[in-house]
């Protein structure tokens, strides 16, 4: 009896020691005393390691808790309202296209920011009106332009703009990621607006809704019955009310429903970033290791040497060498030999924005001497640089003189330009401070995208070959097929049959349309259809086609 109630004993110790003895056993002896027993303090401290490397892992990274933002405050009745309908002006207005109507639809968007903002206590900086002011300008362009792609700029440079007004940021990481933040206020948004519609469901009575929802009725009927009633009483008033109200019907169901959720959605967003906007000016770019002045600025000096070498040789073709670089070259025109060389330029220009942000992480920061010597060699760099992006500009000027000007030329001009303008403000910079770097290059191309759309990309090719044909009879009508409305007041211009040719693919392209309401017709349309009902076409497709009007170009 003695030795089973030892053995018993020996068992239940075995059996109390659980997990602890099957690590030991898995593992080893990690300690004990005399007779090699198990340490439990050991394995303790083994297992809270392990629960601590797996709480880290699981833990967000630590650039994620910075940016985290602050609690949002409860949404507002007002933002709700707004919400809806910035929802039902985008299902109304946005079905049949963009146009005057995608700014109509937004405008209840910014009354929800501006509620939100209100909530939270956010004050508009000057920074903040600057971009707010930007937003709307750009969305004007859609407005007045029938041309897609410099619409389709503006809509993302003011989707661009407005997270900046949104977060108030002020450095690189703020000015490239804010728009990213529209994506974690999307998510948050519809939680923040649910949780506000709860808390309003519980203390909403039968007394409070009830008659808005009668008022409501009632105006609705009334709208109806009367507007029915004096529309079939006049013509012209039915017109006007066909026009003013957008046509719904079953089969666009889908679509609206959809437009409706992507309206209230988005305007959530920009009020739950309003209210609580995501910090991303806490991130923060180490710099690099400072380099020696020798070993930073040899390279860099190498590269002024060779853009010098480059510009000497530039202004010497300028002033009357064209003669002799077409013969050493064996190009045929100076035209030829100034294609050759824009792109390569422009490549030029972004490289060596590419190398001056390089330069500037790893540049020598030993003192104010220091400082004034990256000024400089910088400072140089870029000046000879501005004297690249002069050159590669007056090629394509050249070009433009002999082959006309594409939309694609004109793209890339626009594009040299403001590099130009980043050249100077990165030296102004140097002289006067960098903080207000970042939001000077975002300002600047939000300006040069409003500038590109405000001048007509497509009425300005018209234009320029409008011109070049009552210069030197040359003109490619098949390339105008593929431009928008907004040519055709220049292209009105041209003399007959070149005129209805020039206006062909236009003219197919309206007649495809079909009727559009206002909200969806921009001023470039507009314009357009009023040409081609005042002074239709007269050439045949027979005539257009002998002037190789629908032969197929390749923009070179």
């Amino acid at each position: 009896m003695t030795a089973a109630a030892a053995g018993g004993a020996h068992a239940g110790a075995a059996a109390s020691a659980g997990p602890a003895g099957a690590g030991a056993g898995s593992g080893g002896p990690v300690g004990g005393g005399p007779a090699g027993g198990f340490d439990a303090s050991a394995w303790q401290a083994r297992q809270a390691l392990i629960q601590e490397q797996r709480a880290r892992a699981a833990a967000p990274a630590a650039w994620a808790v910075r940016i985290r933002p602050v609690e949002a405050a409860p949404i507002r009745t007002a933002t709700l309202i707004a919400a809806v309908l910035a929802g039902l002006a985008a299902a109304l207005l946005l079905g049949d296209g963009m146009g005057p109507g995608l700014l109509v639809a937004v405008l209840p968007a910014i009354a929800a920011a501006y509620f939100a903002a209100r909530a939270a206590g956010r004050k508009a900086r000057p920074w903040t009106v600057v971009w707010a002011v930007g937003c709307v300008a750009l969305l004007v362009v859609p407005a007045l332009r029938d041309s897609a792609w410099p619409a389709t700029l503006a809509i993302l440079s003011a989707v661009s703009l407005a997270s900046l007004a949104l977060h108030g940021v002020r450095t690189w990481p703020g000015v490239l990621f804010s728009p990213f933040g529209f994506v974690d206020s999307a998510v948050n948004g519809v939680g923040w607006a649910w949780t506000g519609l709860r808390s309003r469901s519980g203390g909403l009575s039968r007394d409070r809704w009830l008659p808005v929802a009668k008022a409501a009725a009632v105006a609705l009927g009334l709208l109806v019955v009367f507007g029915t009633l004096f529309a079939s009483a006049d013509a012209a008033f039915a017109d006007l009310l066909g026009d003013l109200t957008p046509e719904v019907s079953v089969g666009d169901g889908p679509v609206r429903i959809l437009l409706f959720v992507l309206g209230a959605v988005l305007a959530l967003a920009a009020a739950r970033t309003t209210a609580a906007p995501l910090r991303w000016d806490r991130l923060r770019i180490a710099p690099g290791r400072a380099r020696s002045r020798l070993e930073w600025a040899l390279p860099l000096v190498v590269l002024n040497l060779l853009f010098a070498g480059f510009n000497a040789v530039q202004l010497a073709v300028l002033f009357g060498g064209y003669d002799k670089v077409l013969k050493s070259t064996g190009h045929r025109s100076y035209a030829e030999y100034a294609q050759q060389g824009f792109w390569q330029l422009l490549w030029a220009t972004l490289l060596t924005l590419v190398v001056i942000a390089l330069a500037l992480r790893w540049a020598p920061r030993g003192g104010a001497g220091d400082r004034r010597f990256v000024r400089a060699v910088l400072g140089t760099l870029c000046a000879l640089t501005l004297v690249v992006v002069a050159s590669a500009l007056r090629r394509m000027d050249f070009y433009v003189d002999a082959y006309g000007l594409t939309r694609l030329r004109v793209s890339v001009a626009a594009m040299e330009l403001w590099l130009g303008l980043v050249l100077v403000l990165i030296m102004a910079a140097g002289v006067f401070g960098a903080r207000w770097l970042p939001r000077a290059v975002a300002g600047s191309a939000a300006a040069a995208v409003l500038a590109f759309g405000l001048l007509s990309p497509d009425g300005m090719v018209a234009e320029r070959n409008v011109t070049r044909f009552q210069q030197d009879a040359k003109i490619d009508l098949a390339y105008f097929q593929s431009l928008s409305a907004d040519a055709a007041p220049a292209l009105d211009r041209l003399p007959e049959p070149q005129r209805s040719c020039a206006l062909r693919g236009i003219n197919d392209e309206l007649a495809e349309a079909g009727d559009v309401p206002w909200y969806a017709m921009s001023l470039g349309e507009y314009r357009a259809r009023k040409i081609l009902r005042e002074r239709p076409l007269k050439a045949s497709y027979e005539d257009c086609s002998r002037l190789g009007t629908f032969g197929s170009r390749v923009e070179p």
